[in-house]
Parts: structure tokens; sequence; C-alpha cells
């Protein structure tokens, strides 16, 4: 994978995957912050759409890290995912 591509795929799969949950997809942002090896991603929505991200019992979210460390470890890197409590 080129250079330019590392640590974008990640940032992507976090958005089609929050786009494809929430009622209001316009108010899903993801932010990005890369520290050496290591990727983190802030995801924020709607208020409205937080139960469904969370999910029951944090379900949904701890599934979104799951395939967020497995993309990123695909690119060689180490990846989490925090899951912000809107304003």
């Amino acid at each position: 994978m080129p250079a330019r591509l590392k640590g974008v795929i990640v940032k992507e799969l976090i958005e089609y995957i929050a786009r494809s949950l929430v009622d209001d997809p316009t108010q899903v942002d993801v932010q990005q912050e890369r520290v050496g090896g290591k990727i983190r991603l802030e995801l924020s929505v709607a208020k409205e759409d937080m139960g469904r991200v969370i999910g029951k019992s944090g379900w949904v979210a701890n599934a979104m890290r799951v395939l967020l460390r497995v993309a990123a470890a695909r690119e060689g890197k180490q990846a989490s995912l925090d899951v912000l409590e809107p304003r």
C-alpha cells in the first residue's frame, strides 16, 4: 500500500460504519491523530444517535474497535477508537 494512503483506510472504515448506523449521517465526525505507529480516532455523532453507535452494553462500539484494530494491523499500525459524548 502506498505511504500516502497509510491511516486513511481505518478512518474511512469508521466513518462508513458510523454513517450506516445513524439517522443523521451528516453529524458523523471522525478526527484522526497519529503518534508514531499508533492511530487514535475520535468519533462523534448527534446526541440522538449515540445509542446506535454504542449499542447495548457497548457491543457495537466494541465491534467497531475490533474491525479498526484488524484494519490497522494490516497496515502495520495500532489503532484505538474513542466515542465522544455530544456537546
